[in-house]
């Protein structure tokens, strides 16, 4: 990852790690309360709504390349079931660690002659600016990594019924008749059967069409 372009320290995401120095084996333990940023969780499926809070607790250790962050990240993420399509609400914690490197310091903690410039550097290296570095998509990655792809309402939840979508839970004898289309035909003809029947009991038989004709005449 390039270096973090003009980093605000009035952004609760960004760190200052002036206090800290960089004496190898330096500690510092933080607590901050901060708003949930915009699509802070599986979009679509669940998250941390944009600016319910959200509780972090920090520990910053200086080491020879920069500065290790451990961390857990707490909050209360909303979703929607699965399975029934009801609310979901469900405890998120979410724990960290990263390493923020120093830009002028090479794998073995030394400090280079002349910053490196060149595009070989790790992608996925997080730099420290001035003293300060960006914790949010470390942050991000932590909080999806926490939260389940498919979240249910309980872990049994039997869902929707697949033919009028009403909800199992709330009706758990819910079922239809369901009839086989293979027997339809043969339903129509013992209805039609069932209709003769009824005309021998009561004795009116249906009469012949010729015999209807002769009447008419």
């Amino acid at each position: 990852m390039a270096l973090n372009a003009r980093l605000d320290h009035r952004n609760p995401l960004v760190f200052d790690t002036h206090e800290l120095g960089r004496r190898p084996g330096a500690l510092q333990r933080l607590t901050r309360e901060i708003e949930a940023p915009k699509d802070f969780g599986i979009q679509g499926v669940i998250g941390v709504p944009e600016g319910a809070p959200v509780k972090l607790g920090l520990r910053l250790e200086s080491v020879m390349e920069g500065v290790l962050v451990t961390g857990t990240a707490r909050a209360q993420a909303k979703g929607e079931c699965v399975r029934c399509l009801e609310p979901v609400e469900q405890q998120l914690e979410a724990d960290f660690q990263e390493m923020f490197s120093y830009p002028d310091a090479d794998d073995r903690g030394r400090v280079k002659a002349e910053p490196a410039d060149d595009a070989e550097d790790d992608e996925d290296t997080l730099f420290i600016e001035d003293g300060l570095f960006d914790l949010e998509p470390v942050l991000r990655d932590a909080v999806v990594l926490a939260l389940p792809m498919q979240p249910v309402c309980q872990d049994d939840c039997p869902g929707l019924c697949s033919q009028c979508g009403a909800r199992l839970a709330d009706d758990p004898d819910h079922h239809h008749d369901a009839v086989d289309i293979r027997w339809a035909a043969l339903q129509g003809l013992a209805g039609s059967l069932e209709d003769g029947e009824k005309d021998e009991i009561s004795g009116e038989a249906p009469r012949p069409a010729h015999a209807n004709e002769k009447q008419e005449k």
